[in-house]
């Protein structure tokens, strides 16, 4: 799940959605669903107090795809873990129109090398967005969408 889902400190400020993290993703803890986070490439690189930034910006950055890969690694890794052990992986949560965490339309850089790290690994990946609208106080039926998500998961 995009490190922003469970962390709005990372985003953007004044770009915050919710306060902590997004009320789904608290709700699937508590209905024992377990998140990998990922990490936030962004922050990482840039900082908290960084100035908003496009998809080309991010790709063009120098080594920012090498960071992104490297911060991918151990991602994988839990990924294959979990699945060794008998785990069922569901998929990815991403963020829409995110230079880095979109999944959709034009790929975020991150999203980009995950996908490609899946690929090598033979993990099959299906995924969700959070939407652009999506926030603590308005959430539509994003619920709905999340609860398709988690059944096409179960079903593979």
């Amino acid at each position: 799940m995009s490190h922003c889902v469970l962390n709005q400190n990372a985003v953007i400020h004044g770009w915050e959605r919710a306060r902590g993290a997004f009320p789904f993703a608290i709700e699937l803890l508590r209905q024992g669903i377990a998140l990998i986070q990922l990490p936030c490439p962004e922050f990482i690189v840039l900082g908290g107090d960084r100035p908003p930034m496009t998809y080309e910006e991010y790709r063009d950055l120098p080594n920012y795809r090498q960071k992104c890969q490297e911060l991918l690694h151990p991602i994988i890794q839990q990924i294959q873990a979990y699945q060794a052990e008998g785990y069922q992986y569901l998929g990815i949560i991403g963020i829409n129109e995110s230079p880095n965490c979109s999944i959709s339309g034009q790929r975020g850089v991150l999203m980009e090398e995950f996908f490609s790290e899946c690929e090598k690994a033979q993990i099959g990946t299906s995924f969700l967005e959070v939407p652009t609208w999506y926030s603590e106080d308005a959430q539509g039926d994003f619920e709905e969408q999340l609860q398709g998500f988690l059944e096409r998961g179960v079903k593979k």
